[in-house]
């Protein structure tokens, strides 16, 4: 019988096997890149993104309405947003979740509607939308559902219909974009956002695998995920939900006591976070552990809060210790409290796993008379980081390609900074969007220098002036970053044809943040000395951060090499301890 209605149990029920679809097909999103570069993450982000939402939805419960499920995956999904395709996917859940906006049930007409203001909510988050990627796929796909939603009454028809508008936008983005085209790929965003309306598709027509109706567990998932990525939320004690089964999923009966701590290592020791994770599990429920070796967040709910913290305080330091009476809490206020939680749980997951590193405060923003300005840096590898401590950062946040820092983790460092203003450096174009989420988040002026290396941060720094605010800063930084030439030497993963160069899988490949590939040889020094007579004349300084794949007497002898060459400028060799990249250089 077709569903005319579906209820909050039946939306989360639909969440989950979206997100076990997507997770079967990370590795194959991953692999859409335009470039075949060893760190494509679309997959991976949009991963990371969803897991996080999911993890909101799941602390919710089933038991509660359409809108609260909807509202609570979409604050998960912004605080968990990861790189460009994750921030946008984000925004779609933010327009559904507007869109389901004091449903308790919801029908046809209002899915479509949900869609619709997904669809403005991602074209809003884009200063300049690019047709041919995932805004083009959600737009086909929304309009399509309206189109049957108005002529009809069942659910299925109309995520049907919307699933095979998408598959069609999805097969369409090529001719849309001659890079996708030349490459040989569809959009990798869109691609993602496909699979998440199939797996929904596939639990509303009950074909989903029976493993994607129940709750999700603590355990990361299977498949690439970035550093830093949020487990998925507890696994209940309830039959899987169904649309129509208000009381199953996961478990919270509302007794006892709920207790939420950071607990850090003690020095020299670390923490098994697993091991944490089971002790509690089998003494409370509800239990939530994020963190690594160095610093977890904690939240469990049982009858004896004394018996939690003695456990934890055997193991290391107490901080922001919170223990709730939660049989004196109305549900509104319970679920208040996860939300705030949760928000908490982000960034101390971002700042145990992805290396956020407030160089003031312990992750609160402390007494006394903020400074004017401060800067906030994402640095890819140990290396860089210690260059931009030494350019004076206040912050810096661990994460690059293939890592990207999620939107909590950014917001975290930002507030962790006792300034008035702030200005965040992504040093990523796959991080800017989630950096410009984080101005609109915090109370404090926050500045984006759209930085898309590291190479592009160290000259922005030099253009820093003080005596301007933080927006002044951006703009001047921003140009002074894009006032460099720079490179990112690696490896090809995969036989390409760009810009009408046929790519060998193994192959060095150089790549230009403006012109794209620039050159390609079997030997990787004799592709960076192509590319290196390919800059435009009158540098004086080049730069060669080395990393993954180099060392340091390889990356001499390639200098010798750039010497001989002829430019007249002066060489300078950097360990950076950049992931996946051989080489980041810089010319100026």
């Amino acid at each position: 019988m077709a569903r005319r209605a579906c209820d909050g149990a039946g939306l989360l029920g639909a969440f989950r096997a979206a997100v076990a679809r997507l997770e079967a097909s990370v590795d194959e999103v991953n692999a859409l890149n335009v470039f075949p570069v060893p760190d494509g993450d679309t997959g991976s982000n949009m991963m990371a993104t969803v897991r996080a939402a999911l993890a909101e939805a799941e602390a919710v419960g089933p038991t509660a309405s359409a809108e609260r499920i909807a509202s609570a995956a979409a604050f998960g999904a912004l605080m968990g947003a990861r790189g460009n395709s994750g921030v946008i996917a984000s925004q779609i859940m933010r327009g559904l979740a507007e869109g389901l906006a004091g449903k308790t049930r919801f029908n046809a007409l209002d899915l479509a509607n949900a869609l619709d203001e997904g669809t403005k909510a991602a074209y809003g988050a884009v200063a300049k939308p690019v047709e041919g990627t995932i805004l083009t796929v959600i737009r086909e796909a929304s309009a399509a559902a309206v189109e049957i939603a108005e002529r009809e009454r069942s659910l299925e028809a109309v995520l049907g219909g919307t699933v095979e508008a998408a598959e069609k936008a999805v097969a369409r983005t090529p001719s849309l974009l001659p890079i996708l085209r030349e490459a040989g790929v569809v959009d990798s965003g869109g691609q993602g956002l496909l699979r998440l309306m199939e797996g929904a598709r596939a639990f509303l027509e009950g074909t989903a695998p029976e493993a994607n109706l129940r709750p999700s567990t603590v355990a990361p998932a299977h498949g690439p995920a970035p550093h830093g990525a949020l487990p998925h939320a507890p696994e209940g004690h309830a039959a899987p939900a169904q649309v129509a089964a208000p009381g199953a999923g996961l478990r919270d009966e509302g007794f006892g006591y709920e207790t939420m701590f950071l607990l850090r290592a003690n020095p020299g020791a670390s923490l098994d976070v697993d091991a944490i994770r089971g002790h509690l599990e089998s003494i409370g429920e509800s239990v939530l552990v994020a963190g690594d070796a160095r610093a977890v967040k904690v939240h469990v709910h049982n009858e004896r809060p004394d018996e939690v913290l003695a456990y934890a305080l055997g193991l290391g330091a107490l901080s922001m210790i919170s223990v709730e009476n939660l049989d004196q809490q109305a549900e509104n206020v319970r679920e208040t409290r996860a939300a705030a939680f949760a928000g908490e749980r982000r960034a101390a997951d971002g700042a145990g796993r992805n290396g956020t590193e407030p160089t003031i405060g312990d992750g609160t923003t402390p007494p006394g008379e903020p400074i004017p300005l401060a800067v906030v840096a994402v640095a890819p590898g140990e290396g860089l980081a210690a260059i931009f401590r030494d350019f004076g950062v206040h912050g810096v946040v661990m994460g690059g390609q293939a890592s990207n820092p999620s939107t909590g983790e950014l917001l975290e460092a930002v507030q962790a900074i006792n300034a008035r203003e702030v200005l965040l450096l992504p040093n990523n174009p796959n991080v800017v969007l989630a950096a410009r989420q984080v101005a609109g988040m915090t109370d404090r002026k926050v500045g984006v220098v759209a930085t898309r290396n590291a190479a592009e941060g160290f000259a922005a720094l030099l253009a820093l002036d003080p005596a301007k605010d933080a927006e002044a800063n951006a703009a001047g930084m921003t140009a002074a970053g894009r006032g460099i030439q720079s490179l990112a030497v690696t490896e090809a993963v995969r036989d390409a044809t760009i810009g009408g160069r046929k790519v060998k899988r193994g192959q060095t490949i150089v790549l230009d943040p403006d012109d794209g590939l620039v050159a390609c040889h079997d030997k990787p020094d004799d592709a960076v000395l192509a590319a290196i007579r390919a800059l435009a004349p009158g540098f004086e300084l080049l730069t060669i951060y080395y990393g993954d794949g180099a060392d340091l007497a390889g990356t001499e002898a390639l200098a010798r090499k750039i010497h001989d060459l002829g430019t007249g400028a002066e060489i300078e060799v950097v360990h950076g301890g950049q992931p996946h990249y051989r080489y980041l250089i810089s010319a100026e």
